[in-house]
């Protein structure tokens, strides 16, 4: 028996349809709401749900859970609650590791490639308190998820307690299917499309850094698909114990992603650029691109799904036909 928060979410429902499709019992901690998020699940049922408030009260009945991915997390990088942030990225993170420790259950949770801040650190995911310590996240959510990084670090540097097995994912900008109320942080592939598709251009950013020309901005763009893959590869291989980037290790610029989704839209290339506003400035990464050494030497050797491919499977299987995968 498996049990994910945020099951019902992006990376979350995904991960279950995966799971399903093994024939394997799966629990999924959410809340589904009244804005259709259910549909995320329709495909691929769990065998429960349990709502967040009534997490703890369940773990009480010391279910028989084979191993916990902990997605459920505040994700937006607007946030600006800090208690609640704080408590639903932190402490009920806090609360899942000792739980899995005590009770010998195989723990992976999700970082975020916001604890790097402005990327003038580097990207290096090395989970040692020294070097951890020397990022800067930009902002609320970022820093919480860092936050926890330095707890699981440091607990392991004095030998605590530790489930069997655990892994952190440091995700980087994942797109695809089941994303749909995410509202403002949905991923910039799926806000292209719905610009294109409405008869405009694709709008792009201002470039705010100095020399660095309008749409050269680069991230690391990964295919949900991908991501499951790892979990999966992670979930059948137990042995396995680290602090991961989960990215497809090469940049590319958001003038690539917005050609890529004209061409798989059929439409002509066309863009425009506008300013950042005012509530993302200073709070946005001009490059970001994961180094997947770590997580190559520990073993995985699958690949990953080019943007332009990636792109295409989203537009004309989900965006423009079935949306839910």
């Amino acid at each position: 028996m498996i049990l994910i928060t945020g099951g019902a979410g992006f990376i979350g429902s995904n991960l279950q349809a995966a799971l399903a499709r093994r024939g394997l019992e799966t629990i999924v901690v959410d809340s589904l709401g009244n804005k259709g998020k259910w549909l995320n699940l329709a495909k691929h049922a769990p065998d429960r749900i349990v709502h967040p408030d009534g997490l703890d009260a369940f773990l009480e009945t010391r279910p028989a859970l084979e191993m916990v991915f902990h997605l459920g997390a505040v994700s937006s990088t607007s946030a600006t609650d800090g208690d609640y942030t704080w408590a639903t990225n932190v402490e009920l993170s806090r609360r899942l590791w000792a739980w899995c420790a005590e009770r010998e259950v195989r723990f992976a949770y999700s970082s975020s490639a916001s604890t790097y801040g402005d990327g003038s650190n580097g990207f290096d995911d090395d989970n040692s308190p020294a070097a951890l310590e020397k990022l800067r996240p930009l902002n609320l959510y970022g820093w919480t998820k860092h936050a926890f990084d330095l707890t699981v670090a440091r607990r392991l540097a004095v030998a605590r307690e530790r489930p069997p097995q655990w892994v952190g994912l440091k995700f980087f900008n994942v797109y695809g299917p089941n994303e749909y109320h995410k509202g403002g942080m949905i991923s910039v592939v799926k806000i292209k499309y719905d610009e294109i598709a409405a008869g405009g251009p694709a709008r792009l950013f201002r470039s705010e850094v100095p020399g660095l020309p309008d749409g050269e901005q680069a991230r690391d763009f990964i295919w949900v698909g991908d991501v499951v893959d790892v979990m999966l590869w992670l979930f059948d291989n137990p042995n396995i114990n680290g602090l991961f980037n989960l990215g497809t290790g090469r940049a590319r610029t958001y003038l690539d992603l917005a050609h890529a989704v004209c061409d798989a839209a059929g439409k002509p290339r066309s863009v425009d650029f506008i300013e950042t506003p005012q509530e993302l400035k200073g709070q946005y990464q001009s490059f970001t691109q994961a180094p997947m050494d770590r997580l190559r030497d520990a073993g995985y050797s699958g690949q990953f799904t080019g943007l332009e491919e990636g792109i295409r499977r989203y537009v004309r299987e989900h965006l423009a036909a079935d949306p839910y995968a």
